[in-house]
């Protein structure tokens, strides 16, 4: 099913010291490779394949498959865009705290990770060049030649972006950097958008692993990347030519799957919808080094949980309450989904601490809830019925909801995951660096700053009519012989859907979001919240879009500060405190670790106000 194995590589460059006369010091360390050995095209392979190992953050403090490190960004995109609490309990991984109410200081042990481990990644892209330079030429071709640079381009711009997101004022360092100590006083945007255009220009359509970047996956991250500069002319083009072009690199073009559980079960890993994921397995011998840990925290604790394991990335009320649907089917646009008269059932439980059940919700909601969060009275994929207070590690730090989304069958256990490590919750799922839904999204946000609306619509609709398919829906079972997971699978066992999903597309029942700009880009920013929960992307586009605040220039009222303040208001996340502490040309960023500026020698300077 995949053909990148993601282990971690000894891939050493040895300098023999000539003046030693004992000729045992002359041996390289065993699982190491001399310079000559690497200067031909297997070696150069080897190389390339460590680069795309950095994927699971080996070069993070806390080791591979470091949550503090990688790539999905639960921490920094969904704890820190509200749209998950850290979970667990205030005192395990307490450096999550600061970093979700922007007081982090320079010493954070999970920013020193996360600058470890993409400059890590971007050194191993760099020896992948460098090497390359001196292999004789004729030894590979130039097709590989082209095909090589241009992968390991696409992976030094991705490990750029990282740094940039999370730090801002960061360093470019490419092939050619001989003093590691670069300034951090340029903008380095321009230069990771060069890398992922020379890629998108040079890198084949079909690649020869399906897990690898293609010319189409190098078009998606560019176009994003210059939607973070507002040049949202630049990018639509570069967009429209991935939706209408676009191929995996597998070769088959990009679409949606048709059910939205699909695009997160490993059975469906490297399928038409992802357009660049970091690749998993497992039971392959590896200790579980090479399933998706990144996420291995983030199953529910109790319940009847096949983890119990460890409570984190815990849905927000404001998450959940999002997911209400208004009398037309449509998302809550005016900021009101968290009124008393809108908001789920669960938060009830939630406000009173003495409740310990309350009913399943039955006003109007988003089916995507119900593959993203746990929640009362719905099945917990074909776990059991989630119940609430027995499936939450700790009431005063989690809320009311657990994670979901990428969580494994019960039935997959074993087949799709991986007990040779800690704990049986490493899967073999790929976790999405960015998926085709995605890619529609930027291309409606695009479309709504041309001010062509109708085309807008037309790609939010795509995604809305996949969930108006009753195939893709969780059910119940009304047959006490079948299960609910039964019920979703067999057509034929009688069941009624958890939830009442009435579903609507935007410009039908005489609805006119898509008839100003400044309406269709809140409902754009809404089907991203709606979408891509508990894929890291919140925070990000928060920042992007400048709606920190509650008056913001958009005038959006689905901000951070006012999902921040409705959280605190109810009995969960005690760690957050109760106050907004988040500081406007600050906070967007985080600082830059103190231990890399003393490093550095003078070179780097701190973010500002810190």
């Amino acid at each position: 099913m995949k053909n990148i194995s993601f282990k971690p590589l000894s891939l050493i460059l040895v300098l023999l010291i000539a003046s030693c006369s004992d000729s045992y010091l002359n041996i390289p360390a065993k699982g190491s490779l001399s310079t000559a050995q690497l200067l031909n095209q297997a070696g150069v392979e080897a190389l390339l394949i460590g680069a795309y190992s950095a994927l699971k953050a080996n070069g993070a403090s806390d080791g591979p498959g470091s949550w503090s490190g990688n790539a999905t960004n639960w921490v920094y995109g969904s704890v820190c865009g509200q749209e998950t609490f850290k979970g667990s309990n205030s005192g395990d991984q307490s450096d999550i705290n600061p970093l979700s109410t922007f007081t982090a200081p320079a010493t954070n042990s999970y920013l020193a990770a996360k600058w470890g481990s993409v400059y890590d990644g971007v050194n191993r892209c760099n020896l992948v060049l460098k090497t390359l330079a001196q292999v004789p030429k004729g030894l590979i071709s130039d097709a590989d030649v082209t095909r090589i640079t241009g992968e390991a381009r696409f992976l030094r711009a991705h490990y750029h972006f990282e740094a940039y997101k999370v730090f801002h004022n960061v360093p470019y360092i490419d092939e050619t950097v001989i003093d590691p100590n670069v300034p951090n006083d340029a903008d380095i945007m321009p230069k990771i958008i060069a890398d992922y255009d020379f890629a998108y220009k040079n890198l084949p359509e079909t690649m020869p692993a399906v897990g690898r970047a293609n010319k189409w996956a190098a078009a998606a991250f560019e176009g994003k990347c210059l939607m973070y500069q507002n040049n949202f002319s630049a990018a639509l083009p570069i967009l429209t030519a991935v939706i209408t072009s676009g191929k995996t690199a597998g070769g088959n073009k990009y679409a949606l799957l048709a059910n939205y559980r699909d695009c997160f079960d490993a059975s469906h890993d490297n399928s038409t919808e992802s357009v660049f994921a970091i690749n998993a397995s497992v039971n392959d011998g590896s200790g579980a080094a090479n399933a998706d840990a990144e996420l291995v925290l983030n199953f529910p604790y109790g319940g009847n949980s096949y983890v119990a394991c460890c409570g984190f990335n815990t849905p927000t009320e404001d998450m959940a309450n999002s997911y209400r649907l208004n009398a037309n089917g449509l998302p809550i646009l005016d900021g009101t989904f968290n009124s008393v008269a809108n908001q789920l059932s669960d938060v009830t439980w939630a406000r009173g601490k003495a409740v310990t059940s309350v009913p399943r919700d039955v006003a109007p909601i988003d089916p995507r809830i119900d593959w993203t969060m746990g929640r009362t009275g719905v099945p917990f994929l074909d776990w059991g019925m989630y119940t609430g207070p027995a499936w939450v590690r700790s009431f005063i730090d989690d809320g009311p909801y657990t994670p979901k989304k990428y969580d494994a069958l019960a039935a997959n256990f074993g087949t799709y995951t991986d007990a040779s490590s800690w704990t049986p919750g490493y899967e073999a799922v790929n976790l999405y660096l960015m998926r085709y839904a995605d890619v529609l999204l930027l291309a409606a946000e695009c479309e709504v700053e041309a001010g062509i609306l109708p085309n807008a619509m037309g790609y939010v609709n795509q995604l809305r009519a996949r969930q108006q398919n009753p195939k893709g829906w969780v059910k119940i079972s009304s047959d006490p012989a079948k299960t609910d997971w039964q019920a979703y699978t067999d057509p034929t066992v009688a069941s009624i859907p958890a939830g009442n999903y009435s579903i609507a597309l935007y410009g039908t029942g005489g609805d006119n979001t898509f008839s100003t700009q400044a309406s269709a880009r809140k409902a754009v920013h809404m089907e991203r919240k709606l979408e891509l929960c508990l894929e890291g992307h919140r925070f990000f586009d928060l920042v992007r879009w400048g709606e920190v605040f509650t008056s913001n220039a958009n005038g959006n009222p689905d901000c951070l500060q006012s999902a921040f303040l409705y959280n605190t208001s109810l009995s969960g996340a005690a760690a957050l405190g109760t106050s907004f502490q988040f500081q406007a040309n600050k906070s967007e960023y985080w600082p830059i670790p103190q231990a890399q500026i003393d490093l550095s020698l003078g070179k780097l300077k701190q973010n500002p106000g810190y």
